[in-house]
């Protein structure tokens, strides 16, 4: 079948592959294979792949030496992949440290294994966790070019939604002014500023902040990031009119934060708002919270509803983009 492959000369092949490994892009499940001259490396994400990059869809070979966890215990484990690590949510000990063993034994580039421990939890959203592999809990995740390090048992952030974070990245312009008001270890606002964005993220959990600002450094753009750790509605009136751009990713209390938002947004500002509510009417709330706030002094137009993915039964996790126009 075909799949997309990074294509260079042969004799650029070793730097690229490597390359692409420390970004996380090569796409494990095919071989890398050579053709009149050229080295052809297949890719899991097209778009994540440096400008100066060649990308064509080409048939490979399916991997078949790679032994998986599902080929050791006789059927597919449920975890997620962060960095090299693999998450786990497993009630029953004895099953986790199956897949633990597994995961191990595979062929995957994974070293640590972790299993949740509590519920997400708190002002600043953490959890617990158990290590079943691994010296600790923090890892070094790569996410559409982006570079991000963490601990998973002292801030928050879910791999699951890469997708959506780069769905609002691909709008930000050059030159914007970008404001996170939960902004965590920047998975926002690191691919912004990547962009051309000056960009701030303000967040109450000092380790976060600590985070956000060494990814800033990671990804080269420490000189267009300020990180800010306390709450917004503290530090709101020193950027008020400031923003082009707000992201409110709090799901369950977005709507408490929204005298900021409007507070802080330009003359012409598009916020990314999300919220968690009933499949009835998942946007109903949100939109009608954001216009009891915004006007009259600014025209409110829904430019996006968005389901982001499904959070419990019956509920879902929505994005609105709703510009605001002074």
């Amino acid at each position: 079948m075909e799949v997309p492959c990074v294509r260079v000369p042969r004799e650029e092949g070793e730097a690229t592959r490597r390359e692409l490994a420390d970004a996380d892009l090569i796409d494990d499940e095919y071989e890398i294979s050579v053709a009149e001259g050229s080295l052809y490396v297949p890719i899991t994400d097209p778009d994540a792949v440096s400008d100066g990059l060649e990308v064509v869809a080409r048939p490979v070979e399916e991997r078949e030496t790679q032994t998986t966890p599902a080929d050791i215990l006789g059927a597919e484990p449920s975890y997620e992949r962060l960095g090299r690590a693999a998450l786990l949510d497993e009630d029953d000990d004895e099953r986790a440290r199956e897949i633990a063993d597994a995961v191990l034994e595979s062929d995957l580039p994974l070293e640590t294994v972790l299993n949740k421990a509590s519920k997400v939890k708190g002002e600043t959203r953490i959890r617990d966790w158990d290590i079943l592999a691994g010296d600790d809990t923090e890892v070094v995740h790569r996410e559409y070019g982006c570079e991000f390090a963490l601990d998973l048992a002292s801030v928050y952030f879910s791999p699951r939604l890469a997708t959506e974070r780069h769905r609002v990245t691909k709008q930000v312009s050059d030159g914007e002014r970008a404001l996170d008001m939960f902004a965590g270890v920047g998975p926002f606002v690191i691919p912004f500023a990547k962009r051309g964005a000056e960009c701030v993220g303000v967040d109450v959990n000092e380790d976060a902040i600590s985070y956000l600002r060494e990814n800033a450094r990671r990804n080269g753009v420490a000189d267009r990031v300020t990180a800010i750790c306390d709450d917004i509605r503290a530090v709101a009136d020193e950027y008020a009119n400031w923003a082009d751009r707000l992201v409110m990713n709090l799901p369950h209390s977005a709507d408490e934060f929204l005298e900021s938002a409007v507070t802080l947004a330009g003359d012409d500002c598009v916020i990314h708002y999300y919220d968690i509510q009933h499949e009835d009417d998942p946007f109903g709330p949100g939109e009608r919270a954001i216009r009891d706030a915004a006007e009259p002094e600014y025209e409110v137009t829904v430019e996006t509803r968005r389901t982001v993915r499904s959070y419990a039964p019956h509920e879902l996790n929505v994005c609105l983009d709703v510009r605001l126009e002074r």
